[in-house]
């Protein structure tokens, strides 16, 4: 829940930046920077895994980040499992606000500067509330999404008790060690999460499609 948690309120400024400027921009760079962000939606999880262990180990970026407080790499903790989080839920944020940009068009912004209102103004006074659904939709796909996330997390964060071990970790090492009742608690309240997040999500979008 932790992760999930802090995930989500990184996600959602940086997240904001990015929809925001590929909803608007019109330059080639907008397909590329679309794709890169959608990456984490087909890339199988080992894969992304991967590069993100190599990215975070000691001989990688996040190493000589981690050099800075006399660690030795940012893999296998929390602060790691935290960037690696961000960066497979990107989407699950990115797109969802992408959408709620885009559905605004252009005449609510335009009748903004035509009545003199610099671009901030346009932004928070009437961008950001016209594409609320967007947000909420946005911030409870991520939630869950890093939540249920079993792969990437298991490979960047290892299974440490208190520090990386995950709800889908404790249902792997459930069924591992046979505890069967167990596993079918933990699996069963994921499931039911899940179906509220995505009936909650189908509702926001409706309320947004009839905004």
């Amino acid at each position: 829940m932790l992760l999930a948690g802090i995930t989500t309120l990184l996600l959602l400024p940086v997240g904001t930046a990015l929809a925001w400027w590929i909803a608007k921009s019109q330059g080639r760079w907008r397909d590329i920077v679309t794709a890169v962000v959608s990456l984490p939606l087909v890339l199988p999880p080992t894969v992304l895994g991967f590069y993100l262990l190599v990215a975070l180990g000691p001989f990688g970026p996040g190493g000589q980040l981690a050099s800075l407080w006399g660690a030795r790499t940012l893999a296998f903790s929390f602060e790691g499992l935290v960037i690696g989080s961000m960066v497979y839920s990107l989407p699950f944020m990115v797109l969802p606000l992408r959408m709620a940009f885009k559905a605004i068009g252009r005449e609510p912004l335009e009748a903004g500067a035509t009545l003199g209102a610099s671009n901030n103004r346009i932004f928070w006074r009437i961008a950001v509330p016209l594409a609320l659904p967007g947000f909420m939709s946005g911030a409870i796909m991520t939630f869950a999404h890093t939540l249920g996330e079993f792969g990437v997390v298991l490979m960047i964060g290892g299974n440490i008790p208190g520090e990386t071990k995950v709800l889908s970790i404790a249902i792997y090492d459930f069924i591992e060690r046979g505890q069967w009742v167990e596993a079918h608690i933990v699996s069963a309240g994921m499931v039911l999460f899940a179906y509220v997040v995505v009936t909650t999500a189908m509702q926001i979008q409706r309320i947004g499609a009839r905004q």
